[in-house]
């Protein structure tokens, strides 16, 4: 069963939103070229300080390859202080199309 992830990402501050603008482009490219990834959007929204993020990846194997990759990763390691609000769950549609929505920030 696929598995999905939505949240946000929520700075603190200009400078820990930078940080997320620095290096969010490869975040997403690296994760969006994982085996098992179906989408994967992360978007700002109308407050700077915050980002909408969007993840579906084929099953809990593909989901859990990508947290232990993200854990060591250059993005990783730059984020590790930045506070997120997310939920994880079973996604029973998870056969989609892969999208691949434009990254914003």
């Amino acid at each position: 069963m696929a598995i999905m992830l939505t949240g946000r990402l929520l700075c603190a501050s200009a400078d820990e939103a930078d940080i997320v603008t620095r290096h969010l482009a490869r975040h997403v490219e690296l994760t969006r070229a994982e085996p098992g990834c179906l989408s994967f959007a992360v978007t700002a929204s109308d407050d700077p300080l915050v980002w909408d993020v969007s993840e579906r990846f084929a099953d809990r194997a593909a989901f859990d390859a990508h947290q232990a990759r993200v854990a060591t990763s250059v993005w990783g390691r730059a984020t590790a202080g930045i506070r997120r609000d997310y939920v994880v769950r079973d996604d029973p549609d998870g056969v989609t199309p892969r999208s691949d929505d434009a990254a914003s920030a």
